[in-house]
């Protein structure tokens, strides 16, 4: 049988993002530095953009959505109606250039009377500028103690090499070998300067592990006899909660064993976490939230992180009248068309993350007041509905975003938990609250009475959290707690 050939007609649909769909979705779940390096790469490549240094023009009127709990439904007006937020912001520029000003960029919503529990939330808040560090960091503390104490030219080369190596604890992780082939030095120079180094402040830096990093420190306090010589070899029994077995190993009575275990317990494992400002990278805060006056939450973006940009209209002008050839003007118009995407998509962005951060105060407004054991399960669905946006927009909303607080600075992400079942059939409880009760009765138990999983998830029952005994180990173990077992053992060497 021969094949033929036919012509048929299909109706279908499908979805088609076209690339400036594409870049709005990825605007919206970029960080604000990476927001701030994708703005500088289009201001290079298109010549009709430009950024705006200045400091931002005054606002406009600002919006007002007020919410207010049934404790609340008293003082609100019943003829006052919510506005909408406006997404058209980037026409308040004065002059023949447009671009983004951001003057939308503050709403306020009604707050619960000041309570005992939430105190300084009305007065003034420090900038972000007043709360940055600027103590010394690790690199430069190293440093000025090298131009000092290591004079030997091929030394000092290796030791700056060697500071550069240094992990987020303070150690040098890398064998000696491999060291010499990566700087391409003899070995017993490398370990010559690392020995050196050893001696630098703080005390235990440029250790290789960490029984180096506790031997180092207990040589400086004349601390290293034999026995804690031997402790120090088996340190790893300390980890696993086995105190008797590392008393039995030292060879101490339970007197020195005690004071050996205070001892060990003023060192330092973690050298350079003093300077842990230097290692961390910053957070910047997308949204400030503060208490205003009137009983009102004050939402604001961050300036400082929306990166302003300008359409020069004139320049754009001016290059159209000059412009003849045919393959220029399209190439003119392509500029224009994007500049004035990126100039709309990023007011929608701002406004987009105002929006999402408005409700989230909105929804979390307890937790804000009172504390962790006030947040309330919430789901990105719960969110969607309420500003009418997909949940897939709200999750890249809320990725790589930080909120400033009075209570500090959380992710956006964060205001989201799964939920517990309540055992008297009230609302459901925040399973970060029930880790945070779980921290508090740890915290309060005593040694002789140790909590174990299965009293925990009792103790849990008289707070109305109805809760399995593996869910209760689980959060345990999030928190980094040891079990019962290991927490008995280790307190009752303390108190011997």
């Amino acid at each position: 049988m021969k094949p033929s050939q036919r012509l048929e007609l299909r109706q279908g649909q499908s979805l088609v993002m076209t690339q400036q769909l594409q870049q709005s979705i990825k605007l919206l779940q970029l960080s604000a530095l990476e927001l701030s390096a994708f703005v500088e790469e289009e201001i290079e490549r298109n010549p009709l953009l430009a950024a705006e240094e200045t400091a931002p023009p005054e606002p406009q009127p600002e919006m007002t959505e007020s919410f207010a709990s049934p404790a609340d439904a008293d003082r609100v007006d019943n003829n006052s109606s919510d506005t909408e937020l406006d997404s058209n912001y980037g026409d308040g520029w004065q002059s023949n250039e447009e671009g983004s000003d951001y003057s939308s960029s503050r709403v306020s919503v009604d707050r619960h009377e000041r309570s005992p529990h939430a105190s300084g939330y009305d007065g003034e808040q420090a900038s972000l500028e007043q709360t940055l560090s600027s103590d010394v960091t690790l690199r430069e503390h190293l440093l000025s103690q090298l131009q000092v104490d290591i004079e030997e030219p091929k030394m000092r080369l290796v030791a700056v090499q060697l500071l550069d190596l240094l992990d987020e604890g303070g150690y040098l992780r890398e064998e000696t070998s491999a060291l010499a082939e990566q700087l391409g030095a003899d070995a017993a120079l490398i370990e010559a300067t690392i020995a050196r180094l050893q001696q630098f402040d703080p005390s235990g830096i440029f250790a290789r592990n960490l029984k180096e990093c506790l031997s180092i420190q207990l040589k400086e306090r004349d601390w290293f006899d034999p026995m804690m010589q031997s402790m120090i070899e088996h340190i790893h029994l300390m980890e696993k909660g086995d105190l008797q077995g590392l008393q039995a190993r030292c060879g101490a009575s339970a007197e020195d064993f005690h004071d050996m275990l205070k001892q060990i317990r003023t060192l330092n494992p973690y050298p350079a976490r003093e300077f842990i400002h230097d290692l961390a990278q910053p957070v910047i805060p997308d949204v400030f939230v503060r208490g205003g006056k009137g009983g009102q939450w004050q939402i604001e973006l961050n300036h400082d992180a929306l990166p302003r940009v300008l359409l020069d209209q004139h320049y754009f002008q001016e290059l159209d009248t000059k412009t003849r050839d045919k393959a220029e003007k399209k190439y003119l118009s392509e500029q224009l068309s994007q500049a004035n995407w990126l100039v709309k998509a990023l007011d929608q962005r701002a406004q987009t993350i105002l929006k999402v951060s408005t409700e989230l105060v909105k929804q979390q407004e307890n937790f804000l007041l009172y504390g962790i054991q006030f947040l309330k399960p919430l789901t990105l669905k719960d969110i969607a509905l309420q500003v009418d946006l997909h949940e897939s927009t709200v999750s890249r909303v809320t990725t790589n975003k930080f909120m400033a607080t009075p209570r500090g600075i959380f992710e956006l992400k964060y205001f989201f938990t799964s939920s517990v079942g309540s055992s008297s059939g009230s609302e459901d409880i925040s399973s970060k609250t029930v880790m945070y009760f779980i921290k508090q009765l740890i915290d309060n138990e005593s040694a002789d009475a140790i909590l174990s999983d299965d009293t925990l998830v009792t103790l849990l029952k008289d707070k109305n959290i109805d809760i399995a005994r593996r869910t209760v180990a689980k959060y345990r173990e999030l928190l980094n707690i040891p079990s019962s077992v290991a927490r008995r053992k280790l307190k009752n060497s303390v108190i011997s």
